[in-house]
Formats: C-alpha cells, structure tokens, sequence
C-alpha cells in the first residue's frame, strides 16, 4: 500500500453509459443527475491535476437487452464521452480488472491510489474496489459521484438508497475511502491522501448507538 504523503492517483470512471441514464437501468440513488454532474466535475478536476482518468465501458453482444454494443444505451453518456481521458477499458464482467489491461496500466503509470466515480455501486463498483483493496492500492470511493438503483427479488426488496448507503458503509469499513467529490478535490489540491475506517471502529460506533440493554 501507498506509504507517499502525495498519492499517486488515476481516477477511474466506470461504466458512465446511456443505458443507466436514459434506458433499461435507471440509477435512482443519489439523483443520476447529481451523480453525473459531479463526475463530469471529478473528470475536471483530475484533468486540472495532472490524474489519469481510466474509462471503462461495459459490452455486451449486439443483440443482448442491456448494454448492448454498438447501441444507444451502451454507449458512454456525454459527460465522459465529450471528455478527454488517458485510457479507454472494455469490459464484459463487473470487475474492472477482470479481462483487462487495468493491472498491468496502473502498475506501468506507477499508480498507488485508484479513485473511483460511475456506476453500479453494488456491482461494478464493489467488484473493482475489491479487486484493487485486494491487489494493494489504496482505494477511494466518491459517493455522490456515483450511484445505485433498486433491487426486487427472491432474497427481497432494497432500495437504491438502502443499497447505496450500506455498501458504501461497508466500503469505507475495509476497503476504501468513501468521500464527497468535493472532499476529494480538496485532498487533489492538497496533495494529500484520504482515510478509511476499519471494521473494529466502524462496529464500535455501531454498537454504542443501540440501546443498552434492560
């Protein structure tokens, strides 16, 4: 894991498509134009601070119902796709790494910190931070830059809310900084690294919230 005072950060940009947008899977939680918005603005911000940004686009065959290539809804959204970034991964499984040259990309640009903006969180999103958590980087999640939508089904109902706040919760337990995208500029302008929590603390906080027992 990083040791630097100054990370050396890429800004990963997953799956930003039409199709969660305007098509078969509408992010709901937070709104997906105040998600879009602030990637556009940690795009920006990246870009004004020398990070690469890594877009990554989700394929699937060309008659498949969601993200199908060549379609409207797999194509990237404006917001990425009329920025510039430094390196463009297709990717056919939720992990970001799974498949790809991601790996091998991070470790030749001598990447230590992976920040992560774009969609699903509980998808996506989780596999990549994981894999990376796993893999050594430090990992930092911006979670008003990203998003969630509702789930029904065998197991029960969550919403996109429900679904975003608890995996972010869980993220920033073990696996990754979990913070605002303003929060994040401020630690590119400062040059600084952002901290997690940890399963022991994040229990205790918990626990000291419930009742006490009678």
């Amino acid at each position: 894991m990083s040791t630097s005072t100054s990370p050396r950060r890429a800004l990963i940009v997953i799956d930003v498509q039409n199709e969660y947008v305007t098509g078969g899977l509408p992010i709901e939680y937070p709104p997906v134009q105040d998600s879009l918005a602030n990637i556009g603005r940690a795009i920006d911000a990246a870009h004004a601070h020398s990070v690469p940004v890594i877009v990554v686009q989700h394929v699937s065959p060309p008659d498949a119902s969601l993200f199908a290539r060549g379609s409207y809804g797999g194509a990237l959204h404006a917001v990425v796709a009329e920025r510039a970034y430094d390196h463009l991964i297709e990717k056919t499984l939720p992990d970001s790494f799974a498949g790809t040259d991601l790996a091998d990309w991070l470790a030749a640009n001598g990447i230590d910190t992976l920040s992560v903006a774009g969609y699903m969180t509980h998808n996506c999103n989780v596999s990549t931070v994981l894999h990376a958590s796993h893999a050594g980087l430090e990992v930092e999640y911006l979670n008003d830059a990203t998003g969630a939508l509702p789930y029904e089904n065998d197991a029960g109902y969550a919403s996109a809310e429900e679904i975003h706040r608890a995996f972010t919760v869980v993220m920033h337990a073990r696996f990754a900084a979990v913070v605002g995208t303003d929060g994040w500029i401020a630690a590119l302008e400062a040059g600084k690294p952002l901290a997690g929590g940890s399963i022991g603390a994040s229990n205790r906080k918990a626990r000291e919230r419930a009742p006490a027992a009678v």
